[in-house]
């Protein structure tokens, strides 16, 4: 394969994964084929029936469920949720607050915390040495 024609198509599984929706629930002729990155431009750009409704009510990848829900993949993976969920689903369990949700939830926020918390300690350091 030349150069040029490197990256100009992308298997399904990464397409579907760049437009944020559940592979096994798109199109067949979508699973089956290649995306180009026109495709997927256009796709992104202008998106059809299917994936509109894909992406509005699901089902949906665990990093879509995880974002939703406000907690991680490992998080969703201790919960015990391993499959896709609908926009359905996850309203029912936002609404329910299951105890596993309101833990992953504040791990979650404690993760994002020390995350802030690292950074501001790096940048700080750095500062300090630039006026030394």
């Amino acid at each position: 394969m030349s150069s040029q024609q490197t990256g100009q198509t992308m298997k399904p599984a990464t397409a579907a994964k760049k437009l944020g929706v559940y592979l096994p629930a798109t199109p067949a002729e979508f699973q089956e084929g290649v995306v180009s990155r026109a495709e997927l431009n256009e796709l992104q750009a202008d998106p059809p029936q299917w994936l509109r409704e894909l992406r509005a009510n699901g089902p949906h990848p665990r990093p879509v469920v995880a974002a939703k829900l406000g907690v991680s993949i490992s998080g969703l993976a201790r919960a015990g949720v391993t499959e896709a969920l609908t926009t359905e689903q996850i309203e029912a369990l936002r609404q329910e607050r299951p105890e596993w949700l309101e833990k992953e939830r504040a791990t979650q926020a404690e993760v994002r915390k020390e995350s802030v918390r690292v950074k501001n300690l790096k940048r700080d350091k750095e500062q300090g040495a630039e006026r030394d």
